[in-house]
């Protein structure tokens, strides 16, 4: 029976490939994914994108901008009628309007953007245009994509021996005092099942406002359940199963892996086909900065997590045989954020950091014959640079509006005041910190409030500030504007 469905899925997946690849002669189309762990800053790439090509802002590092053959950008009718629209109106608005970050991604959401473009190539100039469906989501939907391979029990094991780590031992203490006393082999009870799956879910919760929030334990929908929340499907836990001990029948343990299973079978899979399978190139938002400041097991988390993240992309070159039955992302791009935080000289030192986080995954990547690219980058630049005076140091450091709240050294701020901050440097060489030279804590990174942008000649928004975000643009769409 699973063979069948899995004819059945494929053959559809194939299906809509072949509608899709018909729509193409007509409207060119690419499909970016845009994706990162928690807090990573998706929404507001995703925003500032837009709004750049929209306004028409030169951005100089894609060769179609700074050529001047960008003509036109506007937002078109998406391609799928079944995800949610992403409200870029809302999202630009609390970005200008009211100088506030916007809300995070909780689930999926698309926009299509029509570019009308000259061609850059010689042997076929003219007109031309792309359509560029942008597909928003949760990173830890993405980590979920490893559970299709793992059985009930491995995924305990493993999430049960993780916790055991000395930087999770504290955090999942009251979890792991609870598990001890559940009794797999005990008949199902569903008190029991949901108490458990609490409990973990808590743990889980812990984990992401702990030092370790820059990676994440699965399964990603846990914390993000949308409109499955209290469904069984997301009612489960793992429990302490002996290696050669099977599951009884009715048991507790057999009630968990049912729903693991089914948890796998009616969330992770239909993202899998109908939104994953589907992406032409994709950015991996990161933040790394966080992890560096919470200290070199955070970063090794952190690696984990990216490793884990390219194994999930079905990545390489797509020929015309793949595209339709198998495609595949052909670009992955990791983007550390937030690089506004920091000097602009320590912009490289920070972007070799990333580099070297995803050596050992992009070496596999491009051996397949997929491109994988890092970049440090701000989507929005919420500072400028200046220095500040340390005794008889002049350091250099970087100025803007904190959020109320926030505080630095002794000093909480009111959300209207502006400060300069010398946030730290990071070393030349990025081993060095993965070898633990930035002491844990000692980075300052204050939460700014967006810069303001006010409104130009002719009513036109003035140029919102970015770090690179056109590098990031380059990679991802510069080849189907040539």
């Amino acid at each position: 029976m699973p063979l069948i469905t899995d004819f059945v899925s494929r053959a559809g997946s194939a299906a809509q490939s072949l509608w899709e690849a018909g729509g193409q002669l007509l409207t060119p189309a690419v499909r970016i994914g845009v994706t990162g762990l928690a807090r990573s800053g998706k929404t507001v790439f995703t925003t500032a994108l837009v709004h750049h090509l929209m306004e028409g802002h030169t951005l100089p590092a894609l060769r179609a901008s700074a050529q001047g053959r960008l003509r036109r950008a506007g937002l078109a009718h998406q391609p799928d009628d079944a995800v949610a629209r992403f409200p870029y109106e809302e999202h630009i608005a609390a970005l200008i309007e009211q100088r506030r970050w916007p809300q995070s991604t909780t689930r999926i959401s698309e926009l299509r953007l029509e570019l009308d473009y000259e061609r850059g190539s010689r042997w076929r100039p003219g007109p031309a245009s792309l359509a560029l469906d942008i597909v928003d989501y949760p990173g830890e939907w993405l980590l979920d994509l490893a559970l299709l391979d793992v059985s009930y029990r491995e995924w305990s094991r493993r999430t049960i021996e993780a916790s055991r780590r000395p930087d999770r031992a504290a955090i999942a203490g009251s979890w792991r005092a609870g598990l001890a006393e559940l009794d797999p082999a005990a008949p199902a009870d569903e008190t029991i099942a949901e108490r458990a799956s609490n409990a973990f879910k808590a743990y889980l919760a812990a984990l992401r406002a702990g030092p370790e929030a820059v990676a994440t334990t699965p399964p990603g929908r846990f914390l993000m359940p949308g409109d499955l929340a209290g469904s069984p499907a997301l009612t489960f836990a793992p429990l302490e199963l002996k290696p050669d001990e099977p599951i009884k029948a009715r048991s507790l343990a057999a009630l968990m892996e049912r729903r693991f299973e089914s948890y796998k079978t009616h969330v992770v899979k239909p993202f899998f086909r109908n939104h994953f399978q589907r992406i032409d190139r994709q950015i991996v938002l990161v933040d790394v900065l966080a992890a560096i400041d919470a200290g070199p097991a955070a970063l090794a988390e952190l690696e984990d997590a990216l490793d884990q993240v390219l194994l999930a992309f079905r990545t390489g070159r797509n020929s015309l045989w793949s595209s339709l039955f198998s495609p595949r992302a052909d670009r992955v791009l990791f983007a550390a954020t937030k690089a506004d935080h920091i000097h602009h000289t320590s912009h490289d030192r920070l972007e070799a950091l990333l580099r070297l986080l995803v050596a050992r995954a992009s070496r596999r990547t491009e051996a397949a014959g997929a491109r994988v690219g890092a970049v440090a980058l701000a989507s929005v630049r919420a500072t400028r640079e200046t220095s500040v005076r340390e005794g008889w140091e002049t350091l250099p450091a970087v100025a803007g509006t904190p959020e109320a709240g926030e505080r630095v050294g002794d000093e909480v701020f009111d959300g209207e005041t502006e400060a300069a901050v010398f946030p730290g440097e990071l070393p030349e060489r990025p081993e060095d910190v993965l070898e633990g030279a930035i002491p844990p804590g000692s980075l300052r990174f204050p939460r700014f409030r967006p810069p303001r942008v006010d409104r130009g000649a002719f009513g036109r928004r003035a140029r919102m500030p970015h770090i690179r975000l056109d590098r990031a643009l380059e990679f991802l769409i510069g080849d189907y504007l040539l």
